[in-house]
């Protein structure tokens, strides 16, 4: 049970407004979902050949990349590994892995059970970065694609620029 103390100046009558006022402002957001529908929901989220993975891996193919898919023995699972260039890209979720956009910190953000939510979230970060510097180690080069931008091509063509001018380079050698 959520106890909130409020002070407030005035009469009774412009108290008792005032409270209206303030709890309709505030007014916890409830979830439209019963618990066991929200859990089932996200359950059901994949991990894998998501829309922002598909593509990535659509534009990867479309500029003569091959690759191989989620390998095992590579910290992190990256997504997509591209071998000949040493490179391996991960695509992350907003929500799930804690970006600064307006997805992942601002519309999607937990409104229910953040005491689970935040920490999970922080250990995803925490996790990310730790695979990304044992693969940097390793001598991988690590290229995050966020979900946000998967949705026009132009930031893919940013993103991957220098790999497809390496990819032309060796072409023309």
């Amino acid at each position: 049970m959520l106890k909130i103390h409020i002070f407030i100046h005035g009469n009774s009558a412009q108290k008792t407004k005032n409270l209206i006022i303030f709890f309709a402002i505030f007014k916890p957001m409830t979830d439209i979902f019963s618990k066991e529908q929200r859990s089932k929901i996200m359950r059901n989220i994949k991990s894998q050949d998501t829309k922002p993975e598909l593509a990535v891996r659509k534009f990867l193919f479309s500029h003569g990349f091959r690759y191989r898919l989620h390998r095992k023995d590579l910290p992190g699972k990256p997504d997509i590994v591209l071998p000949k260039y040493k490179t391996v890209i991960f695509v992350n979720g907003c929500f799930w892995h804690g970006h600064g956009c307006k997805i992942g910190s601002g519309k999607r953000k937990p409104q229910t059970n953040i005491g689970y939510w935040l920490p999970k979230i922080e250990k995803n970060i925490a996790r990310d970065k730790e695979n990304y510097a044992k693969l940097t180690c390793d001598g991988w080069d690590v290229i995050v694609v966020w979900e946000c931008q998967t949705k026009k091509n132009e930031n893919l063509k940013h993103i991957f620029h220098e790999l497809i001018e390496q990819k032309n380079a060796n072409f023309s050698d």
